[in-house]
């Protein structure tokens, strides 16, 4: 997710975030508990590729807030109000 945050702030919104100030969000973003991929997490999100008809990586995005124990999911890219493997999503717009 800070990757796809990091990217968002440096080529999607307008005016771009300077990179001396995105380094600045991601470091007041640094307490925030971090889950780094591996085989399982990558397994899940083809199942929640399978099971949801969602993109690999938005697969990816709910496994990580499987194993990060997350109730809910805050994005505007999946069906909000929708369970994925017992984790809800609510759009923040």
């Amino acid at each position: 997710m800070l990757a796809e945050f990091s990217a968002a702030l440096l080529h999607k919104v307008s005016p771009p975030v300077p990179p001396k100030q995105l380094r600045v969000i991601l470091e007041a973003l640094s307490p925030i508990r971090t889950m780094l991929p591996d085989a399982d997490m990558v397994r899940r999100a083809v199942e929640a590729h399978a099971e949801y008809g969602i993109h690999f990586y938005d697969g990816m995005i709910v496994a990580a807030a499987e194993r990060g124990a997350c109730q809910r999911v805050w994005s505007e890219d999946f069906n909000s109000g929708q369970l994925y493997f017992g984790i809800s999503v609510e759009n923040p717009f």
